[in-house]
């Protein structure tokens, strides 16, 4: 039986029994007073005093049962607007002691089972391994953020860090520096800031490593690994870094510009 049906079917068994129980009061009534009349002398409902004390009881009955059906509604409808409309704990005292230990077991219960049921050892490709700090990333879409565009953020050794997006800094520090565009290679929109950035051993900026790693979530067909992951969001400090310092040097100097103008 479906359980959408089951409102219903009690709704409906409740007015049957309603109308059975009012059908055999009725009935009773009835025969009560058909046998108070022809018990009577008089054989008439006139001056009968058994038909009014009989018609009395049973009025007594109706307005007591009516009575007893309104207290009962507003008792339950008092009960449920005690009921918080938003989501409250439920404390020992708030249930008795048997529904609260009984909720307690099945929600110990539940943890269990979710924490049994967890993947322990589960690794896909272009995604973190459980258990480290890289849980739960996808370095595509990590890497991906990353561009100025879409909002950057970047997760290192496990540290969070928001802060002025690339492109606003590169803006800042070269007023004229190139609007951003859709798929453009950062290695390219960049380009005005290389001669800031240093360069390694091998001749290469922070920018060229960042830029290799965002070509790879864009075009590759291989999820990135853990190391090329880590790699660009180093080389995206790196770079954040240095804009900053540079930023930070430009308003000391036009400090001191306006100083010396003062003095």
């Amino acid at each position: 039986m479906s359980p959408s049906w089951l409102p219903t079917i009690s709704v409906l068994s409740y007015l049957s029994l309603t109308l059975i129980t009012t059908a055999f009061v009725c009935l009773s009534c009835a025969l009560l007073i058909v046998q108070a009349t022809r018990s009577s002398l008089s054989r008439s409902i006139e001056g009968n005093w058994n038909v009014v004390i009989i018609g009395a009881a049973y009025v007594l009955v109706l307005f007591a049962t009516m009575g007893y059906c309104v207290r009962r509604r507003v008792a339950i409808r008092r009960k449920l607007q005690k009921i918080s409309k938003v989501y409250k704990p439920l404390g020992k005292g708030d249930v008795p002691d048997r529904v609260y230990q009984y909720i307690s077991q099945e929600y110990g219960r539940a943890c269990l089972i979710t924490h049994a049921s967890s993947p322990k050892d589960g690794y896909q490709r272009g995604w973190g391994l459980p258990g480290t700090q890289y849980e739960g990333i996808q370095f595509r879409r990590s890497l991906l953020d990353t561009i100025p565009v879409i909002g950057s953020w970047v997760i290192i050794d496990g540290i969070l860090w928001v802060g002025p997006h690339l492109d606003k800094l590169a803006h800042q520090v070269i007023p004229r520096h190139p609007e951003l565009r859709p798929h453009v290679r950062m290695l390219h929109h960049f380009r005005f800031i290389i001669p800031l950035l240093s360069q390694d051993g091998d001749g290469f900026t922070p920018l060229h490593y960042y830029d290799s790693g965002i070509q790879l979530a864009r075009n590759s067909g291989d999820e990135p690994t853990n190391a090329e992951y880590v790699q660009c969001l180093r080389a995206a400090s790196e770079i954040k870094k240095i804009l900053e310092d540079c930023c930070s040097e430009m308003e000391m100097a036009i400090e001191r510009r306006s100083t010396t103008e003062e003095n």
